[in-house]
């Protein structure tokens, strides 16, 4: 009596096989899509007070800023410190830069960089002792730009 265990295992492992491709070639399809389309938008939200954790973000808003990407950036908390005229941090290693710089390289670039609404009135400053070309965010602006969906948004 012969069994008929060879070709359904077989057979199973043809469907399974071709299954598996077909899932494949629809993440791989998506991936294709995702990965060759460049963010059009971004928006960087920084609080953290690392000199390295800004600096980073500061030197990636930089590199999309380059590709194309058009670059927001919202300071709060600790972060909304580099926003200040009176704040100067010291460089980075290994470029020498400061998140301050880098961010002012940004501004220079076309780049949007705000403070939270929140931020002036708890550090008690004002507009005028921000650095030019940084302005305070606007809740219902920047929940609108959180809302796009070609608006990639970056937490640090």
């Amino acid at each position: 009596m012969r069994s008929n265990v060879g070709r359904f295992d077989k057979a199973g492992r043809i469907a399974i096989g071709v299954g598996l491709i077909g899932l494949a070639g629809i993440s791989l399809g998506a991936f294709a899509q995702t990965s060759g389309a460049k963010t059009e938008k971004a928006l960087f939200i920084l609080t953290s007070d690392s000199l390295q954790t800004q600096g980073m973000s500061m030197v990636l808003a930089n590199a999309m800023a380059k590709q194309g990407t058009q670059v927001n950036v919202l300071l709060c908390d600790k972060a909304g410190d580099l926003a200040l005229k009176s704040t100067t941090s010291e460089p980075l290693k290994p470029m020498g830069a400061t998140p301050e710089g880098l961010m002012m390289n940004l501004i220079k670039g076309g780049a949007q960089v705000k403070v939270c609404a929140l931020y002036l009135p708890n550090k008690d400053a004002s507009k005028e002792d921000l650095r030019e070309g940084v302005t305070v965010a606007s809740p219902p602006e920047m929940a609108a730009m959180m809302g796009q969906q070609e608006t990639k948004v970056i937490s640090n």
